[in-house]
């Protein structure tokens, strides 16, 4: 009996993490916060295989993936200058700047994984497909501000 317990324990435990594991959609139901917390916490913890850039892909605004191209070429640029610092970084912080019915603008603050201090604006708006209208996606992230000190 107490084996059969553990065996269920551990069939829970094993299913909680396959469910940790996968990726989280663009749905309605998700606000601007919560797409750019989704992204930011992505990015934070991405693995070896990248699913923390898959992730940050996901909510990319239909529109900007136009723009960037394939997911290969998003992962590119993420690993390149202006966004590497999000990757792994040490902690972040989320601030609303402005808002308006299909735009929310915010300042990030990331504390990189060196421990240098970077200031990104990342704007967030609605979905311009069919696919998700009322979704929220991000549209636009500016280069970092080097704020040049460490923490």
């Amino acid at each position: 009996m107490e084996l059969k317990k553990i065996l269920i324990i551990l069939i829970v435990i094993l299913f909680s993490f396959q469910v940790k594991a996968e990726l989280i959609k663009p749905n309605k139901k998700l606000d601007p916060y919560d797409v750019i917390k989704i992204q930011l916490e992505a990015l934070k913890n991405n693995d070896s295989q990248d699913k923390g850039i898959r992730q940050t892909w996901l909510f990319a605004h239909p529109d900007n993936k136009k723009v960037t191209g394939p997911f290969d070429r998003f992962r590119i640029m993420i690993y390149g200058q202006q966004y590497k610092h999000l990757i792994n970084h040490s902690s972040h912080k989320i601030k609303l700047i402005t808002n308006s019915s299909n735009t929310y603008v915010y300042r990030i603050e990331i504390l990189s994984e060196n421990k240098k201090l970077f200031i990104y604006e990342w704007h967030v708006q609605k979905g311009s497909d069919d696919n998700c209208k009322k979704c929220w996606f991000t549209s636009a992230v500016s280069q970092p501000f080097d704020q040049g000190n460490t923490i």
